[in-house]
C-alpha cells in the first residue's frame, strides 16, 4: 500500500475536495520597474539600482486547464509569484506542472504533507522534471498544514523549485500556498476564508541579477522596486489579510512596515513585522485611514535601494 494512499485515506469521510491546478514554468523577460521612474520620490531617480532593470528569469504561470494555453489572470500587486495554490484543511491538491523552459526543475511546498515522489526536491520522481516533461503532484493539506491554535483562519507557505533550489528562487520560481481552515472556508467552491474581505501576498527579497554587484542586487517586493508594484488598494473598514514571505540570502532580514495603520500579529498589536529568509506569517488588519500609504521594508540599506511600494486606502 502506497504512502500516498495511506494519508489520503487517513482524512476524514466528510473532508476531501480535490483542487486541480495546472502550472507550467517559463522563461521570460522581467522588467524590475516597468514605468521605468522611481514612483516614490518622483523627480528622483533610482541611482545605481535603475541602472539595468530588464533581466532574463523564469516564472510559474498558472494555467486553466492541461492545454496551457489560457493563463490565469493573477492582479497586478503578484508581480514575480506564481500562481496563488489554495485549499481547506482536509483537501487534496493536484499540480500537473509542465516544464516549458530549458532547465530542469520542479515544484517543492512548505507545510503540506507528501510522499518521497511528491516532495518536488532531493530525489524521488518528482525532483528534476526536465525541459518539456510533465509531473502531477499530489499533496495534503492535512491538518498540520491547517492554522494552528493562535494563528488567523487561513496561513500561508512558500513553493519554489528545488533542483538547484538557490539559483531557482532566484530565477523568480516561486509562489505561495494558503490553506484555510476546515469550516471556515466560504463554500465548497471557493476555499478562501469567510471571514476577511481581501487577501494581499508579499514576497521579501534581494535579486541577486550580477554576481553581488550592487547594480544587481533588486531590492524587491514581488520582484518589483521603487513603487512599480501598483495594485494593493482597499477600502476603510474592509477586513484585509496580508500574508508575508521571504526567501534569499543572509541579507534578507527583513522588518516589513505600513504607513497608517497597525496589524493583529497571532494577537499583538503592531506596524511593524520582522522576516527571515523563508519566514511565512500571516497579519490582519481593518484600515481606518484614507489615503496611499507607504508600505516597505524599514532597513535602512533596503529602503535606499527601493524595497518599497504604496497600498492605497479608499
Amino acid at each position: 500500500m502506497s504512502l500516498i494512499f495511506l494519508f489520503l485515506s487517513s482524512f476524514p469521510a466528510q473532508a476531501g475536495k480535490i483542487r486541480e491546478y495546472w502550472i507550467a514554468a517559463e522563461k521570460i523577460n522581467w522588467n524590475y520597474a516597468p514605468t521605468g521612474k522611481n514612483q516614490i520620490t518622483p523627480g528622483a531617480d533610482m541611482g545605481e539600482w535603475g541602472k539595468t532593470l530588464i533581466y532574463p528569469k523564469y516564472r510559474y504561470i498558472g494555467y486553466t486547464d492541461g492545454s496551457y494555453s489560457q493563463p490565469v489572470p493573477q492582479p497586478e500587486w503578484m508581480g514575480i509569484l506564481g500562481p496563488t495554490i489554495r485549499a481547506v484543511v482536509g483537501d487534496t491538491i493536484r499540480i500537473h506542472f509542465l516544464n516549458k523552459a530549458d532547465i530542469p526543475l520542479s515544484i517543492h511546498p512548505h507545510g503540506v504533507m507528501y510522499d518521497k515522489d511528491n516532495e518536488g526536491a532531493d530525489s524521488g520522481k518528482g525532483s528534476r522534471i526536465p525541459p518539456g516533461g510533465r509531473y502531477t503532484y499530489t499533496w495534503a493539506a492535512d491538518r498540520d498544514a491547517g492554522p494552528g491554535p493562535n494563528d488567523p483562519s487561513s496561513v500561508v507557505w512558500l513553493y519554489h523549485s528545488h533542483v538547484m533550489a538557490e539559483e531557482e528562487i532566484n530565477l523568480g520560481l516561486v509562489g505561495t500556498l494558503i490553506i484555510t481552515a476546515a469550516g471556515k472556508a466560504h463554500s465548497s467552491g471557493n476555499p478562501a476564508p469567510r471571514d476577511v474581505d481581501q487577501e494581499f501576498v508579499a514576497l521579501y527579497m534581494i535579486f541577486n541579477e550580477e554576481n553581488g554587484k550592487e547594480s544587481g542586487l533588486k531590492h524587491a517586493i514581488n520582484g518589483r522596486i521603487f513603487g512599480n508594484l501598483p495594485g494593493f488598494e482597499t477600502r476603510r473598514g474592509q477586513r484585509v489579510r496580508w500574508h508575508l514571505v521571504a526567501l534569499g540570502n543572509e541579507v534578507d532580514n527583513h522588518t516589513v512596515h505600513w504607513h497608517g495603520q497597525t496589524v493583529l500579529d497571532h494577537g499583538h498589536r503592531t506596524d511593524v513585522i520582522e522576516l527571515m529568509p523563508a519566514g511565512m506569517t500571516s497579519v490582519d488588519m481593518v484600515p481606518r485611514s484614507p489615503g496611499s500609504w507607504l508600505f516597505h521594508c524599514h532597513v535602512s540599506d533596503h529602503m535606499m535601494a527601493g524595497m518599497t511600494t504604496r497600498w492605497l486606502v479608499k
